[in-house]
């Protein structure tokens, strides 16, 4: 079973007033959502049994750049029943860039939202753990974004890039 792009909008649109904006062409099929509803969006998606997005199966930080002033969250979701799949993308200023944590929705989210608070240095409020995962908790900066400074040295040893 496909689940219909327009059932999908009428469910969001049913959980909040907010606009919700389509990414054209996107595999699978993509929604922008402001991060202030992230979480009640999150939450009737896992919850609904019309479409029960039972897993999610990647978060990815995305920095556009300095110019842009923006970075982004997708977050990948699937139903294993239904087989189906559904990205959400939330925009944030690239300015102390903060969104709610899905870890209470999906376990999942748990070391995902800390790969992207690691690499991206995107918060995710009201995490259980957030911490850096892959990086040494000394690093400075976060390596993903476009305007990073590689260190020359770490801990005295040279770096070779």
């Amino acid at each position: 079973m496909s689940v219909k792009r327009e059932d999908l909008l009428a469910l969001i649109r049913q959980i909040t007033s907010e606009e919700v904006v389509e990414i054209p062409n996107s595999t699978p099929y993509g929604i922008i959502v402001k991060k202030e509803i992230l979480l009640s969006v999150c939450d009737q998606l896992h919850k609904n049994s019309a479409f029960y997005f039972d897993m999610l199966s990647c978060v990815t930080g995305v920095d556009n750049g300095p110019e842009a002033g923006t970075m982004e969250v997708i977050y990948h979701l699937y139903s294993i029943p239904f087989n189906h799949s559904l990205a959400l993308k939330v925009i944030l200023p690239r300015e102390n860039p903060e969104v709610e944590s899905v870890a209470s929705i999906w376990k999942s989210a748990n070391w995902l939202e800390r790969e992207v608070y690691d690499m991206f240095g995107i918060s995710f409020k009201n995490h259980p753990d957030l911490r850096r995962i892959l990086m040494p908790a000394d690093w400075k900066g976060y390596p993903l974004r476009k305007d990073y400074k590689h260190e020359e040295y770490y801990r005295g040893v040279k770096i070779e890039y």
